[in-house]
């Protein structure tokens, strides 16, 4: 009876559900809780427990034969006291691969029997085998649901030292004392304590919400086994917290895609149960700063599958209030974003006597700058106050435990106390994870490596992960060609704004942007729509929010001209408000434009069926995780981290995904492939960063005599003084800002431009070396204070408004060709330190004609255009259409769609035919190709169309 009442327990709640929560079972006697395995204590401050763990009974059998249909047996099978965990195939690579191993698994280990029909129970999806291994001497792959072909493996292997600082596919040969290669299954994952970690800790369901092909939405639920490289970082760190104690760093480099979120949720549920040697506990609350909602939900999710009480994760969404009290009630979890510390400085006290551990996610977006300064002042915060008293003769500073009027503490103890926030504060420990990490992050957060440069604590690098999905294996590059002419010729502008302007007008020309979307439409429609089932999906990335409001209006029109819109449709994601008198007189947002999804993210939005397209402008470039991503369309000059964030929004995996393409508008392959160099393997840098740097900026700053040191003072001392008031800061700054205002434009550049560099590098600098400068420190705050006053100086629009005075007159998009970038060839790439910070000089901005201009743009961008290429033909076919009368007359008594399918077409081709003379290239190309003919009819045929009612709407008011 006991046997079967565990059986139906499982087929009910499944195999992990009973080995952490046990189970209930009432009879005559009562009813009798059941625990089937004492996973491990946290500390050993109840004995019995401890006992009962080592009372768990590890067990395998080979050659389980599992079915009552037929003899097939699996090599071996892992049980956990009574209950099956895990299946395993076992090969030889002297005979058979990793793919027979699994190719067995995908064709002959079917949850269903062929002939009978019948259900395999050992085979089920939770309610047995929780995870299936295939296994060669060579390397390790696992699954986690058995489902025939569909079957979807990962690869839990090593990876394979590539002697530069990276790893690829596979795992490195064994030493004489281990053998085969993936010696570490066996010895290390399978050894007793870490296989009970894993099915305590590791494992979770994941439920996702989807919608099916009828648009319902649907929960699909996966099981989360960690991959090696997460296992390994986990229980380094949780390892090393606990040796090393309080006020350590740790910089982990996991290429995106890799499973970053749950690795982070695991850490955090293990740094919040972390004793030490002696059970004390090393942490008392753990803070996880990230930008990103979904990490939010996601962390909860988890870490509740292993908590079994309520109130273990708390998401802060609200105020500073609610961070506070979760900070004073001792949450175990806390997940919050960097910006809501500002709120709490005066809000949460006592706080240096409790310990943190602060998980960064994508350090490099936060840790380098002011905000991060007062979230290490928030934790830092002592009960006591500082107050210098003078004694004999002589300035004292004496700590005192009781409320004292502010008016008793010194301007110089609340400077001497924000110089100590910059220093890493002794009772907290960052975990900064990061795909990308600049070389600030490594100097914040690396540790010394053999050379003495910081180094990440543990990396799994774009080379071991991108065998996966090389989201460079398939890098398609176009080029756009195009000419202006300029219709007030004499006209003096100043160059290098003119030269901006002139590339944002080509950039932004509805012909431009017409033809791009022809190439982006037809292109995923002919070759990405049918991949994945059907179900792909594609990313483009717009270069501006104007840009992005033309692309989904563009594309949206030709969508419904072509008939496509039944098929598929566009979402647009950009914040804010957009004004574009030339699309509209309305404002543009993502809700009045995304019309039918009621209010919901774009990105949420985005997972249903018929939504194919996402045109993004500096938004979801970052943190973004689509597995249906298959193509990424990019229309914007990407570079540095920026590219690598961008285009690996594709590498996510899904089954049947294979090969995700880029087609790039406007970037150089070489460009793109630099930028990925340096993260490919090991993230290194050249040099730190030289810590005197700050000084020079300062006699730098100095010498230009903006402001005088009896003002610096006279600042610090009101900055400091906790009864200050705004109004007294503005009238110490006032004389420097007269100052500014008084220099040449060109020194007035170069001043802002010095402050701000010497404010960044100030922030970054501070936290990593105890200058203990209040010179310094006093500029910082009396250069904050004027930042906003000489930045002002600069925040006239710098676009030129050219646009009645110049016109695109020829323009070509071509494609260069498909090719592969190898990230594996040429030297290591290697992040460069700051250095020579303001040595620069501003360049003046000479005014010449707006011809010289134009000709000298069209020098760099036209190439060798010709008439086939002339945008004035459409305008010359489009006057010949307008003069027809009998189109006229059908524009009168038709709709738009029905005025296409009259006459249109043949008295368009009459036209081209007439005029072919004197426009052959371009009149025999479009008689020549019949889509090409097809989409000039569609432009053509809306553009007569509204010509005519325009016309036909201005006789009536005349």
């Amino acid at each position: 009876m006991f046997t079967k009442r565990v059986a139906d327990q499982l087929n009910k709640h499944g195999t992990l559900h009973l080995l952490r929560h046990g189970f209930k079972d009432s009879g005559s006697n009562g009813t009798t809780k059941f625990f089937l395995c004492q996973f491990r204590p946290a500390h050993k401050k109840n004995m019995q427990l401890w006992e009962l763990y080592e009372k768990n009974r590890m067990t395998a059998i080979r050659q389980l034969h599992y079915s009552l249909n037929n003899e097939k047996s699996f090599d071996m099978v892992l049980f956990v006291n009574g209950l099956p965990v895990a299946t395993t195939e076992l090969k030889t690579d002297m005979t058979q691969s990793i793919k027979d191993a699994i190719d067995q698994y995908k064709k002959d280990r079917l949850p269903r029997d062929l002939k009978s029909k019948e259900l395999e129970p050992l085979l089920q999806f939770k309610t047995r085998a929780l995870v299936h291994f295939a296994v060669s001497t060579d390397e390790v792959f696992m699954a986690t649901k058995l489902d025939g072909d569909k079957t979807y493996f990962l690869p839990f292997n090593l990876g394979r030292p590539d002697g530069a600082g990276g790893a690829g596919a596979g795992n490195p040969p064994a030493s004489k004392e281990h053998g085969y290669p993936t010696w570490y299954l066996w010895k290390l994952v399978w050894s007793r304590d870490v296989w009970l970690d894993i099915l305590g800790n590791f494992l979770h369901i994941e439920v996702k919400e989807m919608q099916d092909k009828a648009g319902k939405k649907v929960t699909k639920e996966s099981l989360i086994f960690p991959r090696f490289h997460q296992l390994d970082a986990v229980l380094r760190l949780v390892r090393g917290a606990g040796d090393e104690g309080v006020g350590q760093v740790y910089l982990i480099q996991h290429s995106a895609g890799s499973g970053k979120s749950n690795t982070i949720a695991w850490t955090a549920h293990r740094l919040a149960n972390l004793h030490s040697a002696q059970d004390n506990k090393v942490f008392d609350t753990v803070i996880v700063i990230t930008d990103r909602r979904v990490l939010d939900r996601q962390l909860q999710e988890t870490i509740s599958q292993f908590e079994h009480k309520a109130g273990a994760v708390q998401k802060i969404d609200q105020n500073s209030e609610q961070l506070a009290k979760a900070l004073n009630d001792g949450v175990p979890v806390i997940i919050t974003t960097l910006q809501k510390f500002q709120f709490i400085l005066q809000k949460v006290q006592g706080l240096k006597d409790k310990k943190f551990a602060l998980i960064v996610d994508e350090a490099h977006s936060s840790q380098s700058g002011s905000a991060a300064q007062k979230l290490r002042r928030a934790l830092t915060t002592d009960t006591k106050k500082v107050v210098t008293v003078e004694l004999d003769g002589a300035e004292v500073d004496v700590d005192v435990d009781v409320e004292i009027d502010p008016e008793d503490v010194t301007s110089e103890d609340i400077i001497n106390q924000v110089m100590l926030s910059r220093q890493r504060p002794a009772n907290v420990s960052y975990f900064a994870f990061t795909a990308t990490p600049k070389s600030k992050t490594l100097e914040l957060f690396g540790r010394p490596g053999t050379d003495g440069l910081p180094v990440p604590f543990h990396v799994y690098s774009m080379r071991q992960a991108i065998f996966i999905l090389d989201v460079l294996k398939r890098y398609m590059s176009y080029k756009t060609f195009y000419k202006l002419g300029s219709t007030a010729a004499e006209k003096m502008v100043p160059q290098m704004k003119a030269k901006k302007t002139l590339g944002r007008f080509a950039v932004l020309h509805a012909y431009n942007i017409a033809q791009k979307i022809v190439v982006i439409v037809e292109h995923f429609r002919e070759f990405i729509a049918p991949k994945l089932g059907g179900h792909a999906k594609a990313m483009v990335v717009t270069d501006s929010r104007l840009a992005a409001v033309r692309y989904k209006l563009a594309m949206d029109k030709y969508l419904k001209e072509m008939g496509y819109d039944k098929e598929m449709k566009a979402l647009v994601a950009f914040s804010g408000e957009v004004q574009d008198p030339e699309s509209g007189t309305d404002d543009f947002s993502e809700r009045s434009m995304n019309v039918g999804i009621k209010g919901q993210e774009p990105s949420d939005a985005f997972k249903e069926e018929v939504y194919r397209v996402l045109l993004v402008a500096n938004k979801y470039q970052t943190g973004f995780d689509q597995p249906l991503l298959q193509a990424m369309y990019v229309d914007k000059r990407l570079s540095g981290v920026m590219a690598v964030q961008t285009l690996s929004r594709l590498n996510r995996m899904a089954p049947g995904k294979e090969d995700p393409f880029v087609l790039d508008f406007v970037n150089k392959p070489e460009e793109i492939l630099a930028s990925f160099k340096p993260y490919f393997r090991t993230a290194e840098v050249e040099d730190v960063t030289d810590p005197n740097i700050v000084h020079e900026l300062q006699v730098k700053l100095d010498k230009a005599k903006v402001y005088f040191p009896n003002e610096i003072e006279q600042y610090a001392k009101a900055f400091f003084d906790l009864k200050c008031k705004q109004a007294s800061l503005m009238y110490i700054l006032k004389p420097a800002k007269d100052r500014f205002y008084d220099l040449e434009d060109e020194d007035a550049e170069q001043f802002r431009k010095d402050l701000g560099t010497f404010l960044r590098l100030y922030d970054f600098l501070s936290q990593i070396i105890p200058y203990g400068d209040a010179d310094l420190e006093k500029l910082y705050s009396f250069g904050k204070g004027l930042m906003p006053m000489v930045a002002a100086r600069n925040s006239g629009s710098s676009i030129l408004e050219l646009d009645s005075d110049v016109q695109l007159t020829h323009y070509r998009i071509q494609k260069l060709g498909e090719q592969t970038l190898d990230l594996a060839t040429g030297e290591l790439v290697k992040l460069k330190p700051a250095s020579d910070a303001g040595s620069g000089t501003t360049q003046t901005d000479e005014e010449k004609k707006l011809a010289e201009i134009v000709d000298k743009m069209n020098d760099l961008f036209s190439g060798e255009l010709t008439e086939a290429d002339l945008v004035g033909y459409v305008t010359t076919i489009k006057g010949k259409l307008l003069e027809s009368e009998t189109l006229a007359e059908q524009a009168e008594s038709n709709t738009e769609q029905q005025f296409g399918m009259g006459d249109f077409k043949d008295i368009m081709m009459d036209i081209i035919i007439d005029g072919q003379e004197s426009h052959n290239k371009i009149a025999g190309q479009l008689l020549q190709d019949d889509r090409t003919f097809a989409i000039m009819q569609g432009m053509l045929a809306k553009m007569v169309f509204d010509g005519f009612k325009r016309a036909a709407a201005q006789r009536l008011t005349v």
